[in-house]
């Protein structure tokens, strides 16, 4: 396995200003920057095992001071900004350090992080890396490996922040303390569809998170042979965002089609398969 290279921006003790942080478009796109995925004839059908690595040593991250309200984690997954490495970017207001130590996590799952960096703005420290697969030196266009990589840092910042696990989702799943409230699916579910141009459709899907949810979304898509051309997925506490650009035999989605899509959704995240899950 290559070695891992770092680069760290900023000097020690210091935080270069963010910069091309800005609002997007038409007010459902919000925050959201695009994440290509894999061609449908690359999806697996199904989830296959993924070992999520743990955080070895909390020495690379900052200590959470307590304070009366805990930020939001955030952990957004950007294919767009960089066409050789998939960026990653997690926030959770100013406690993060440089988490070296996940860096080390995601070597594990034969990643490369290729750069590292921290910036600063009035949201918090934006800890951002760039990824690579170790085996071809390209960006992740794996949807498993992706959610992969999500589970991995989202785990590692439950390590090291514990009081971030009552605000995820996953803190059932990896934390010491689970969510108070669990989430109303059929409440917390939103399914839009728009026409993006002759040969595309825009999705946009706001649901409850959950493991496996990456993968899942892809294929109940790819299963009613609607091929998903790029998207992006957010993970924001409890609820994931995700934007999906989708095609019907390389033309926009009918508004038939379109309902089809919908229900279909909506049916698959208010009744989730987990027996074949293996997050």
């Amino acid at each position: 396995m290559a070695e891992m290279a770092v680069t760290v921006a900023g000097a020690a003790g210091t935080l270069r200003p963010c910069t091309g942080v800005s609002a997007r478009g038409a007010a459902v796109l919000g925050r959201w920057r695009p994440l290509a995925l894999a061609a449908p004839a690359k999806l697996r059908s199904s989830s296959s095992a993924v070992r999520v690595p743990r955080a070895t040593s909390p020495a690379a991250v900052e200590d959470g001071s307590n304070t009366d309200t805990d930020p939001i984690p955030k952990v957004i997954i950007d294919q767009d900004s960089d066409p050789d490495a998939t960026i990653v970017e997690v926030t959770l207001g100013d406690r993060l350090g440089d988490l070296v130590d996940t860096m080390s996590a995601l070597k594990n799952l034969g990643l490369n992080v290729v750069k590292a960096s921290v910036c600063l703005d009035s949201t918090g420290k934006h800890n951002k890396f760039s990824i690579t697969k170790s085996s071809t030196g390209r960006k992740i266009d794996d949807p498993e490996l992706l959610e992969a990589v999500r589970l991995t840092i989202i785990n590692n910042m439950i390590q090291y922040h514990p009081e971030s696990s009552s605000q995820l989702a996953m803190g059932a799943t990896f934390g010491p303390e689970a969510p108070a409230e669990q989430v109303d699916v059929d409440i917390a579910t939103h399914i839009d569809i728009f026409d993006d141009g002759p040969e595309r459709s825009l999705l946009v899907v706001e649901t409850a998170d959950r493991p496996g949810l990456l993968v899942d979304l892809v294929k109940a898509i790819s299963d009613i042979n609607i091929t998903v051309q790029s998207g992006e997925f957010d993970t924001e506490g409890l609820l994931a965002k995700a934007k999906f650009h989708v095609s019907y035999r390389g033309k926009t989605l009918s508004k038939a089609l379109q309902q089809v899509l919908s229900n279909s959704l909506r049916y698959f995240l208010r009744r989730p398969t987990t027996e074949d899950a293996s997050f």
